[in-house]
């Protein structure tokens, strides 16, 4: 009888435990389908107070300009990669927009491109992208902060084709702030100048213009969004 007992007590206790073991180890599904390394990983947490300290403001249009302005002092990269479905497009952001270059090369370090979509497509006009209709890029917007950039668009550059120009805000902007989070790239060919003075370039693509070509081309519903989504796999920095 005793041994019957003792029997009993290690089978549920071993029952128990790989029942709990079993729980602990269940994936969760977007720790292990995404690739991406969440916008939360650039915040440290403090181990003696459990509090999160962020290394970086949330950025306002009260102190975006300030904060682009010393960017701007350390941060020198000109050269980005767009990685699409399509293949890669390369870009070089020009010195002479300080605050729109820094802020793509801002964006582009803290990954917001990354799964963001071309979702406004027009042929022999230009293919529009940096936004996307998931909650994930709501999320990295609401986390990085909501400004607008002033225009910067006597430098002499025009809307020719492919350049990279950033959109203004259509809510309640007299002035065309730009929207940091967007761009277009004009696919048009001889340009696509009635655009100039409006809004701001702040590049031009020194290879892919076969591809932006590609992506002009497809199919899209009435309101110019692609019929497939077009996925901005990752922006990266190549110089």
């Amino acid at each position: 009888m005793k041994f019957k007992l003792i029997f009993c007590f290690l089978f549920l206790l071993l029952n128990c435990e790989d029942k709990q073991s079993k729980k602990k180890n269940t994936p969760e599904t977007k720790a292990e389908t995404s690739n991406e390394t969440p916008v939360e990983e650039t915040e440290k947490q403090t181990t003696s107070t459990n509090e999160i300290t962020r290394e970086f403001p949330k950025l306002t249009d009260d102190n975006a300009m300030d904060f682009f302005l010393e960017y701007n002092k350390h941060h020198k990269e000109n050269k980005v990669r767009i990685t699409t479905d399509f293949g890669d497009i390369d870009i070089l952001l020009y010195d002479e927009t300080r605050f729109h270059r820094s802020n793509f090369i801002w964006l582009t370090k803290q990954r917001y491109f990354n799964g963001t979509q071309f979702y406004r497509v027009i042929d022999n006009f230009m293919i529009q992208g940096g936004n996307s209709d998931d909650k994930e890029t709501a999320r990295k917007r609401n986390y990085i902060g909501k400004y607008l950039l002033p225009p910067d668009t006597k430098r002499g550059f025009k809307h020719d084709r492919g350049v990279i120009s950033m959109p203004s805000s259509d809510i309640d902007n007299p002035h065309k702030l730009a929207s940091p989070y967007e761009f277009f790239i004009v696919q048009q060919e001889g340009g696509s100048h009635f655009l100039d003075g409006d809004y701001t370039i702040f590049g031009h693509v020194i290879k892919g213009m076969d591809v932006v070509d590609k992506i002009a081309a497809v199919e899209t519903d009435e309101a110019d969004w692609p019929n497939q989504n077009i996925y901005i796999k990752a922006v990266k920095i190549i110089d």
